[in-house]
């Protein structure tokens, strides 16, 4: 590599407040951190404003790695492209059915409009059996006609679902072959070539939902690819998925529905590594930024991974993603007083814009924001960098709060105010134990890892709440999630059904299935045109007991497969999950699942190490309101902190992307690689605050 050869790497984070990026420079084994105003809409223009103050220009940068969320919010909002669906005559309301469940549990009522509206579900003839055998050729003129009707009605993507494709994909190929012969672009999608696998309406959801999101992604992308290009970047730009992996962009306007929840996946990815590095196996991580609160458990080093994931209620995507829990708990999270009296948090957001109160900006309706500035927790003369907002408005937020919660519930200003944070940290509890109390992990056992801009502000609160020992916050929690854009490593999945007993699998033809998803991952990781130091693939077996309907995700070596050793493997894997095996009980293989990993040069975490060794001189004292007193917080700036430094709450620790807020009671400690490790200490005698 010569020296002209650029080494810059940037992670980019597009979040609904602030654009993060993370800038590794390889060549000088220097990182740096970048925040600017996210232009929500334009997500295109805070990217390319992050860009311009990441480098001196775009042509000295190797590689951009994005996490996007426009996938995620254009499904959120229905601001997807017009789409139809041609399909197997008898099956055009698969989609509108679901799994006949509903919006709440229990509730008689609810309502729910599919991604694709009845009148654009559109029947041919066709029929294949569920053993791959086709009962009935698709007519192919039909075919044609249906989507001449769908052009005439103003679609711009289809999707071709036909019922047992999954068995056999001919005749569903053949249709979308029909389409594409009268089709203006390029949006036609055969619902096997997505996800070939049994259940329809989960492969169904999956290919429609990549449909209608093509146009939209695709634009997005592409036109970042040419305003990149035309500042002189000349180099790769890889988009991060939902498994934690990352794709080409190519790859990414192909299959967008695989950047869904990109972002926390990637922030999740950031957390392992660095909980690893610093000697914790087990974590739960908590991401809170201005609109939502995204958990997720990482437990012997590995995040885990959900089969399926619905992104609003009826919005299914099957296909593997970062198991997140996802609240409406950010630090833009409305607080009211509702008709029976009482004080709620969320989910209603004032996002950026407005934003909360104290930024001036015509919200006059308090946030979790508002009452960490009025309770001194965020200094309102020194708000997030990032050039937002050049101070915050601590007569508003207090304004907010008395008439809209202190009034209500007849409190003192400030005891409502600790009120909102008492809420929010209790609903945010509430998620930390869905993924782990009701998974069967005990919390009490793991470290927690805020990140996102307002994490570390809780970070204490959360500890006491949920009972966890140990508080680890990352050097930069609130750009995380661009830090982990820059770890993440190359990967592709792929999936076929199998739906046979064990003793009747073809296990020949099981090979020549992991042969050929084996050759499409290769093709798929070397079309990003980036260097990887090593390849590995991961091949597992959905498998359950005869007669039982929901499946074991089974880990088989491929020297391994073969009927005695997936029957082994089967074993092994329910007796951990369960505590026993069924005898008697003939097990089956339902899906056969193979991902390959194209790992990039490891990132080396010493780039974060504090490079200060002697301790700094505080940077004055802050009145800060907790428990129901005013105490006088110790200030610091936290990146100046050294190797080894102590400080004990309470304390504000400042940085440009959080602060954290070290609550008496508590004391923290860094270690080499800059993180805060928090730790419950017996409460010491403080001398309340005289301001």
């Amino acid at each position: 590599m010569s020296a002209d050869t650029p080494r810059t790497v940037v992670g980019v984070d597009v979040g609904g407040t602030f654009t993060d990026l993370f800038v590794l420079d390889e060549a000088q084994g220097s990182a740096r951190i970048v925040k600017v105003p996210s232009t929500r809409g334009e997500e295109a223009r805070g990217f390319m404003n992050g860009i311009a103050r990441s480098a001196a220009q775009a042509g000295a940068i190797a590689t951009i790695v994005h996490g996007t969320t426009v996938a995620t919010n254009a499904l959120l909002e229905r601001k997807v492209a017009r789409t139809g669906l041609i399909t197997t005559r008898g099956f055009r309301d698969v989609l509108e059915m679901r799994r006949r469940d509903r919006p709440q549990t229990w509730g008689l009522r609810g309502q729910f409009e599919p991604v694709i509206p009845r009148d654009l579900r559109l029947e041919v003839d066709e029929r294949v059996l569920a053993d791959g055998s086709v009962l009935q050729p698709v007519d192919e003129e039909a075919v044609r006609e249906a989507a001449r009707a769908l052009l005439r009605s103003g679609c711009e993507a289809v999707c071709v679902f036909f019922v047992n494709a999954y068995a056999n994909p001919a005749n569903e190929r053949r249709a979308a072959e029909a389409v594409r012969s009268v089709w203006p672009n390029a949006f036609v999608t055969a619902a096997a070539e997505v996800l070939p696998e049994i259940r329809e309406f989960e492969r169904c959801s999956t290919a429609v939902l990549n449909t209608a999101l093509q146009p939209v992604v695709g634009r997005y992308l592409r036109r970042l690819q040419a305003d990149l290009g035309a500042q002189g970047f000349a180099g790769e730009l890889l988009v991060v998925q939902s498994n934690g992996g990352t794709m080409s962009l190519d790859t990414a306007c192909e299959r967008p529905v695989a950047t869904a929840l990109s972002g926390p996946a990637a922030g999740v990815i950031a957390c392992a590594a660095i909980a690893r590095a610093a000697g914790f196996e087990n974590v739960i991580t908590g991401d809170m930024g201005g609109t939502s609160f995204d958990v997720s458990l990482i437990a012997g080093g590995a995040p885990a991974l959900a089969e399926q994931t619905a992104i609003d209620f009826g919005l299914v995507v099957r296909s593997p993603m970062v198991r997140i829990e996802t609240i409406g708990a950010g630090g833009g999270s409305i607080a009211s007083v509702d008709a029976g009296g009482l004080l709620q948090v969320g989910p209603e957001s004032a996002g950026s814009v407005p934003g909360p109160a104290c930024y001036g900006r015509g919200n006059e309706r308090p946030t979790v924001t508002d009452a960490n500035v009025l309770l001194g927790r965020i200094a309102a003369d020194r708000p997030l960098g990032g050039g937002l907002l050049a101070a915050l408005d601590i007569e508003l937020a207090r304004r907010a709060i008395e008439t809209h919660v202190a009034g209500p519930l007849g409190l003192p200003v400030l005891a409502a105010a600790e009120a909102i944070l008492s809420v929010a940290d209790a609903r945010m509890a509430g998620a930390v134990r869905v993924v782990s109390i009701e998974r069967g992990h005990d919390p009490r056992r793991f470290a927690y890892m805020p990140f996102g801009g307002g994490g570390a502000l809780h970070v204490c609160a959360m500890m006491r709440a949920i009972g966890c020992s140990t508080g680890l916050v990352p050097r930069y929690p609130g750009v995380t999630s661009a830090l982990g854009c820059v770890m993440a490593d190359l990967r592709h999945d792929g999936v076929r059904t199998v739906s046979r007993p064990l003793a009747d699998v073809d296990f020949p033809a099981l090979h020549a299935a992991v042969d050929a998803m084996a050759g499409e991952a290769r093709r798929r990781i070397a079309s990003a045109g980036v260097s990887v130091v090593a390849e590995h693939e991961r091949i597992e077996l959905d498998m359950l007991y005869t007669g039982q309907t929901h499946t074991l995700r089974v880990a088989v070596e491929r020297s391994a497969l073969h009927a005695d050793g997936v029957a082994r493997a089967f074993a092994v894997a329910y007796r951990e999950a369960f505590g026993a095996t069924l005898e008697g009980i003939a097990p089956r293989v339902v899906n056969l699942r193979y991902a390959r990993i194209g790992e990039r040069p490891r990132f080396d975490l010493a780039v974060l190490a504090p490079t200060s060794t002697a301790m700094p001189a505080p940077q004055g004292l802050q009145p800060v309101h907790h428990a129901g007193r005013w105490w006088d917080a110790v200030r610091y700036a936290r990146l100046e902190l050294p190797a080894g430094a102590r400080i004990a709450g309470p304390a504000i620790l400042e940085q440009p992307d959080t602060t954290v807020w070290l609550e008496p009671g508590f004391e923290a400690r860094v270690d080499a690689l800059g993180n805060l490790v928090i730790r419950s200490v017996q409460a010491a005698a403080s001398t309340p605050a005289t301001t």
